[in-house]
């Protein structure tokens, strides 16, 4: 995972940035340009330009990457932590400018309290898997204020089995994908990132006691959740 805070620091310091390539089990790998974790907040997509928006109180932006939420949050005034597990990443969100980072995994991190946590470009995959959904909606718990709030966003990939008649395949949930980085001929080892449809996100957040609420949504199935304690 780590050679993704490689690439973000390679294309920051200009030391002969390569392609950043992502592999899945569905199809041919595909670039993730490193250029859009450097994006400005006017560039960025809808749906993250009103996730920053509805940001409130102490946030931390969790998987922060290159801390391009992070720093547009810091213009407009918010205290804002950004964590990532990749050093090469907080290195460049130091050099950025970014006032308060954290090299940990979210799951090691025991607070303070804070009032948003945001997950930003599909940063809920992390979990990986449905059951570690689960996990990580039990441990923000601990990491929020009364009446705070996680913000994500995420997107329903069911248009992967269109051939299947748009028909997942029964076994595990068809959103948890297994992935892959490649840069500069290194590969790392593959790993699950999920991607969650609304309607199983809503089931799974009620079981856990969450409320959720679709702030956006666009016409490739991405949308933009709010979850606060029921």
């Amino acid at each position: 995972m780590h050679l993704l805070g490689q690439a973000i620091s390679d294309w920051y310091h200009r030391r002969k940035p390569a392609k950043l390539w992502v592999h899945d089990e569905h199809g041919p790998k595909v670039e993730m340009p490193v250029a859009t974790y450097f994006r400005p907040p006017e560039a960025m997509p809808e749906l993250e330009q009103l996730a920053l928006r509805a940001c409130r109180g102490k946030v931390l932006d969790i998987g922060a990457g290159a801390g391009s939420h992070a720093l547009a949050l810091q213009e407009r005034g918010l205290e804002v932590t950004a964590m990532d597990i990749a050093p090469g990443a907080v290195a460049v969100m130091r050099a950025r400018g970014v006032q308060q980072v954290l090299e940990q995994d979210i799951f090691d991190h025991t607070g303070p309290a804070y009032d948003t946590l945001l997950l930003m470009m599909n940063g809920i995959g992390l979990t990986g898997t449905i059951a570690g959904l689960r996990r990580f909606l039990q441990h923000a718990r601990t990491l929020l204020r009364p009446n705070g709030q996680v913000l994500f966003d995420s997107s329903d990939v069911a248009y992967l089995y269109e051939e299947e008649g748009g028909i997942p395949p029964a076994g595990p949930y068809y959103g948890e994908i297994r992935c892959r980085y490649e840069y500069k001929r290194q590969k790392t080892g593959w790993f699950t990132w999920l991607y969650i449809d609304r309607g199983t996100l809503d089931l799974v957040a009620r079981d856990e006691g969450w409320h959720t609420a679709i702030l956006a949504e666009d016409d490739s199935d991405q949308y933009l959740a709010c979850l606060s304690l029921r």
